[in-house]
């Protein structure tokens, strides 16, 4: 399988501050990953520091004064990464609450829905269901604090909104599951792209109650609780703008036909 990938971020920057920028592809076994990446403020290259994080994130990291910054990144990605790694402190930290998924909340709710499921594929396949026929996808209609709570009792949101939401879900029932930030060839609107992904029988799951993109093009980003740990720009300390995020991914060929009802990990 060919990927290609990429974005293009143009920032105004108001007030000097640092800035961590998540857009590169996570290496994984199995890919070939052959990208370009660049930084510029006001013409002039800027060479960010590279931080690995947990699962292959990659966050590019510096110091920034006033002026426009222009962020440029391709990637062509070829084969299928190797099933991601289980451990046990993922098995841990993933079945807590998190600031975006507050999965305490939805202990009674969770159990009243999905408990009497005890096949872990049909809770999948239940709990993605539902919250993909309980939300309506309307940009805009979230705001970037909101939590899963938040996202249920408004009944709308964005790819991140439903995340946290099926993140949440699957937790308050004693499943770990986290946040997957991807590259999604097919999806409409293009943009970065939020899904879940769940311990389901021995493996990483993907969960996606969007149903914008086929799971199996999926490119890996960043992994963590929630937006919180892999959003695609953070800001400290000073004032910025984002004034355009154009992203790009495609596959070569066709898009692969996607069901609910199947299991898939990222590739």
């Amino acid at each position: 399988m060919k990927r290609d990938v990429g974005a293009d971020l143009d920032v105004y920057i108001a007030a000097p501050t640092t800035l961590e920028f998540q857009i590169t592809v996570a290496p994984q076994p199995g890919l070939e990953v052959t990208e370009e990446l660049s930084f510029e403020l006001n013409g002039n290259k800027i060479e960010p520091q590279e931080i690995i994080g947990e699962h292959g994130s990659r966050i590019h990291k510096f110091d920034a004064g006033v002026g426009s910054l222009k962020a440029s990144y391709s990637a062509t990605v070829i084969g299928e990464a190797e099933p991601p790694s289980v451990t046990d402190i993922d098995l841990s930290t993933y079945l807590r609450p998190s600031r975006y998924a507050e999965a305490d909340k939805f202990f009674g709710f969770a159990a009243t829905e999905f408990g009497q499921y005890a096949d872990s594929a049909t809770l999948l396949e239940k709990v993605s269901s539902w919250v993909g026929n309980r939300l309506s996808y309307v940009p805009g209609s979230s705001d970037p604090i909101d939590g899963a709570v938040d996202t249920l009792l408004a009944g709308a949101g964005v790819c991140r909104d439903y995340a946290h939401l099926s993140v949440a879900l699957l937790r308050a029932v004693n499943v770990p599951a986290r946040l997957v930030a991807v590259y999604a060839p097919g999806c409409q609107p293009m943009d970065f792209h939020a899904v879940a992904e769940a311990f389901i029988e021995g493996q990483w799951r993907v969960v996606d109650a969007t149903y914008l993109a086929p799971r199996q093009t999926l490119v890996r980003i960043s992994t963590g609780r929630d937006a919180a740990d892999t959003a695609f720009l953070d800001n400290h300390n000073g004032s910025i703008t984002l004034n355009s995020a154009i992203v790009r991914a495609v596959v070569d060929g066709n898009l692969p036909v996607d069901s609910v009802q199947d299991l898939v990990s990222i590739r």
